[in-house]
């Protein structure tokens, strides 16, 4: 599975950005999706997952209410949708699939995940 994310960048606080992960290998709907973030200094940390299916979803209490998880089977991709960012969501995010062994199944750590994409920058200013 490769996996390309795109849709990072500089928003004010306050602000709205969609994240996309385009996949690409592998039967899409049969993997778990999920999203983590890595903030200079720090370890990388899970933001919100989603099954294969998109009928269950996680999310970390730092972001519930404020971002959304979906994917989009058509197009191999899921998306983060984020609002109403603050300066403490500025990272780098990565994309991570994982073959899902039972249907609906999501994870939350990053040992968890197999594939990973490249990350992309998002800055929240102040």
């Amino acid at each position: 599975v490769q996996l390309v994310e795109s849709g990072g960048g500089l928003v004010q606080a306050g602000g709205s950005l969609r994240l996309s992960c385009a996949a690409s290998g592998r039967t899409f709907s049969s993997y778990s999706m999920g999203w983590f973030r890595q903030a200079p200094g720090k370890e990388r940390e899970f933001v919100a997952a989603v099954s294969g299916s998109g009928g269950s979803t996680g999310y970390a209490d730092s972001v519930k209410g404020r971002f959304t998880i979906s994917t989009d089977n058509a197009k191999n991709t899921v998306y983060l949708q984020m609002n109403s960012l603050k300066p403490e969501d500025t990272a780098d995010y990565y994309c991570a699939a994982q073959f899902e062994y039972y249907s609906g199944t999501i994870y939350y750590t990053r040992g968890e995940y197999e594939y990973w994409g490249q990350g992309t920058q998002v800055t929240v200013s102040s």
